[in-house]
């Protein structure tokens, strides 16, 4: 798949952000703790999602979505084995291993999978639940861990990591005494998870700081919750704004999650205004040159880098991007000098001369940021751009293209050409 972009438009309106995918699944994830019902509200229909409930559905969860809802019934009889077929496709997919540990006493999970954006082991996802008692074994592919009653820990991350933290969080929720993760990621989404668990009756304290504190209890219950919006999406229509030289105005947002992202977007000369639950964001002048390095919440997000380093190719000088999160996460570099762009990587740091402007080309998106940073791109260049690979973005981004052209963008899906020239026919 494919999508067709002319670009040279500022971009206009208002655009609505879905929940947020990083904390839709943990806490899908986190449904199989109970025996009853659970109904998950704003939950973007994306295809990480679909594949959550699959997963939840081949270890015998009834899960069924349906107008931004996502509803649950775990039951008590779960088959504690994750398809590899299902889990090879997403790495979050690996966040059931904790919450099947907690109800049966034994889970198999495959290695994950997910974007080729660098290394990310689960090391520390297991070294919790061996803190908690559990036995861990490798076999054909499998990580098998087994606990017939996990106890309260107290376990140091040695970075800290969003998906360790979320799962031996869950696992903990039903351990026998008090857990205590010391250097815990403090994303939104972590405590989002918090938040949910504790709606169910969990008793987790801490949420969002570095010392996340659990005391085990017997069951939890059903409920019904609705997650937080997704701060990604928001921070990537902030900066097509931007790009674009637009005006547009972000609704369902937490400004408070985006700190570190329009702190800098400002630096670029956009003006912003912040509301209870929007954005409005102007920009009336060619970028200046900034530089970010990437680093856990309240840092500057990985996932918002791509997206940046778009932006920053047109910026009225040079930029720098230092990238201390994943180690390969740079590809869309390449792609993004088929387009004009002037980008020399020096290890972990990406060094970009910016540009006048941008020039339409065919580039391949190699996972889902990439995708929308090579979109962005796209909405600031001359000519046509088309974005082959675009099942990447679907995995992240709700309507990306729909929300693209109510802002008054000029993009359409299509099939992914054998052949690009200019002046290609729209479908």
């Amino acid at each position: 798949m494919s999508i067709l972009i002319r670009g040279g438009k500022p971009l206009k309106g208002k655009v609505w952000c879905d929940g947020a995918k990083n904390a839709a699944l943990p806490i899908m994830a986190g449904a199989i703790l109970t025996d009853d019902s659970v109904e998950i509200k704003n939950v973007p229909f994306l295809l990480d999602v679909e594949t959550m409930l699959s997963v939840l559905r081949a270890i015998g969860v009834n899960a069924v979505y349906s107008g931004r809802s996502a509803k649950m019934s775990p039951g008590r009889r779960l088959q504690p084995e994750a398809p590899y077929d299902l889990v090879r496709r997403m790495r979050a997919s690996f966040l059931v291993m904790g919450p099947l540990l907690a109800r049966c006493g034994t889970a198999a999970v495959p290695l994950p999978g997910g974007c080729a954006i660098g290394q990310r082991p689960v090391d520390l996802h297991l070294k919790g639940f061996q803190a908690m008692g559990a036995t861990v074994s490798v076999e054909h592919g499998f990580i098998i861990a087994k606990a017939n009653r996990l106890k309260g820990a107290e376990i140091y991350l040695d970075i800290p990591s969003v998906g360790a933290t979320e799962n031996i969080m869950m696992a903990a929720a039903l351990a026998d005494g008090e857990t205590v993760i010391e250097n815990a990621a403090q994303e939104p989404e972590v405590v989002d998870l918090a938040n949910f668990l504790n709606a169910m009756g969990a008793d987790i304290k801490g949420g969002g700081t570095t010392r996340i504190r659990i005391s085990g209890v017997k069951e939890l219950h059903g409920v019904e919750y609705s997650i937080i919006p997704d701060r990604i999406e928001a921070a990537t229509f902030a900066i097509a704004a931007a790009m674009t030289k637009g005006k547009v105005t972000i609704e369902n947002v937490i400004p408070t999650h985006l700190r570190s992202v329009l702190a800098k977007i400002k630096e670029c000369g956009a003006y912003i205004f912040e509301g209870a639950r929007s954005i409005d964001i102007e920009m009336l002048q060619r970028p200046e040159p900034t530089n970010i390095k990437t680093q856990p919440y309240p840092g500057f997000p990985t996932d918002v880098q791509a997206p940046y380093m778009a932006l920053c190719t047109i910026a009225a000088g040079t930029s720098i991007i230092s990238e201390t999160v994943f180690e390969n996460r740079f590809a869309h570099a390449e792609e993004l000098g088929r387009m004009g762009a002037r980008i020399r990587i020096e290890g972990p740091n990406a060094v970009i001369e910016g540009v006048p402007r941008l020039a339409g080309a065919q580039v391949q998106a190699t996972d889902l940021r990439a995708g929308a940073a090579l979109s962005l791109a796209g909405l600031a260049a001359e000519g046509e751009t088309e974005v082959i690979g675009t099942e990447h973005i679907e995995r992240g981004y709700c309507d990306f293209v729909e929300k693209l052209r109510g802002l008054g963008a000029d993009v359409v899906s299509t099939e992914a050409s054998n052949r690009f020239h200019r002046g290609i026919a729209r479908p």
